[in-house]
């Protein structure tokens, strides 16, 4: 490994501290330990403010070898939002005691990297107007560190979604209920078809940025409405296979809920004859979802209050999918239809 002019210092040179293990490797050694930990060699003439390296920190650098570097030539490479503060730093070292240690972003062409720059400060072993220290690419550990801030805020952002979730949920019960019991009886519902919802949020082998079947999600949100489920009793669902997002799972799961309590009081399943069928059908980038009653109470037009769920589920379904809910009070039955875009279905 060429080292130009840098100087480096080895067991010969260097006397251990007294209570210290010395060094008892030659230098080709301590140059081998160097060269499997990665570490790239400086030196800083602070007299002229240049550099001298080794041939791994000019590889780091993505420059070509030579016998010393303008600080400025270096600073050029740095990420111009931590150019003045790497310049403030290693100035502020011929007066900053002890050792030290900064990290900062270079860039080469396209690709970052993060570069670890440690030394001693205050002249602390200073030779002939020549400062020593150490170049480490950090990249990993920083890219690292970005990801579990990432995951914390992305954390921190559902957990607040919850929140705000449950604080809806909790209006809508108080305004539809009459009592506590039923209050408590349809917010434990309304959290469980959520759950439920989450439960199936998971990748699916294969296609990444789905989280769920929609088949499998309708028929797990409508299963306490009936023993049999989707299969063979009075609820059948026959949708494509293909997969949806969590928040598109969520919203699905508000909007089933709602309709299938609705059905449950005043609708086909109210009614031991009732029938549901949900069905789909593509259309380019949009899905149809029917949601079709039959068998139940006479329905002798729309209601004529209308619901703050019924509005709630209708305003998420605008905001959150950028579709629309429409309701067709036939006599034999409510048909609701939801109309999805299924490009935004994955997130």
């Amino acid at each position: 490994m060429s080292h130009g002019h840098f100087i480096m210092e080895t067991a010969d040179t260097v006397s251990p501290a007294p209570d210290s293990p010395a060094f008892t490797g030659s230098p080709e050694h301590l140059r081998l330990a160097i060269e499997a930990a990665r570490v790239a060699l400086w030196s800083w003439n602070v007299e002229d403010d240049s550099f001298a390296m080794d041939e791994l920190a000019f590889d780091l650098w993505g420059l070509k070898q030579s016998p010393r570097v303008a600080f400025e030539e270096l600073s050029a490479h740095i990420h111009p939002a931590d150019r003045d503060r790497v310049r403030a730093a290693f100035v502020a070292t011929r007066s900053v005691a002890g050792p030290y240690e900064i990290d900062f972003r270079i860039m080469l062409g396209d690709e970052i990297r993060w570069v670890s720059a440690r030394g001693r400060g205050a002249d602390d072993g200073i030779i002939e107007g020549m400062m020593f220290g150490i170049f480490l690419d950090v990249t990993g550990r920083k890219q690292a560190e970005e990801g579990h801030e990432l995951l914390a805020g992305e954390m921190s952002h559902r957990v607040k979604n919850l929140l705000a979730v449950a604080g809806s949920l909790t209006q809508l019960s108080s305004r539809t209920a009459h009592t506590i019991t039923d209050m408590t009886k349809e917010l434990t519902q309304r959290l469980s078809a959520l759950d439920r919802a989450h439960d199936l949020v998971r990748p699916i082998p294969g296609e990444q940025g789905k989280a769920a079947l929609l088949g499998d999600l309708i028929t797990v949100l409508l299963a306490p409405y009936d023993e049999s489920a989707a299969f063979s009793g009075r609820i059948r669902v026959a949708v494509p296979r293909m997969g949806v997002g969590e928040k598109t799972a969520s919203t699905l799961a508000m909007v089933f809920h709602e309709l299938a309590t609705n059905s449950v009081k005043h609708g086909a399943l109210s009614s031991t004859d009732g029938m549901l069928d949900v069905s789909a059908k593509l259309d380019d980038d949009c899905l149809q979802l029917v949601w079709a009653e039959t068998g139940g109470p006479e329905v002798v037009g729309p209601p004529q209050h209308r619901g703050f769920g019924r509005e709630m589920i209708e305003r998420t379904v605008e905001t959150q999918l950028r579709g629309k809910l429409r309701y067709d009070w036939q006599g034999s039955g409510l048909v609701a239809t939801l109309s999805i875009r299924t490009s935004l279905m994955t997130f």
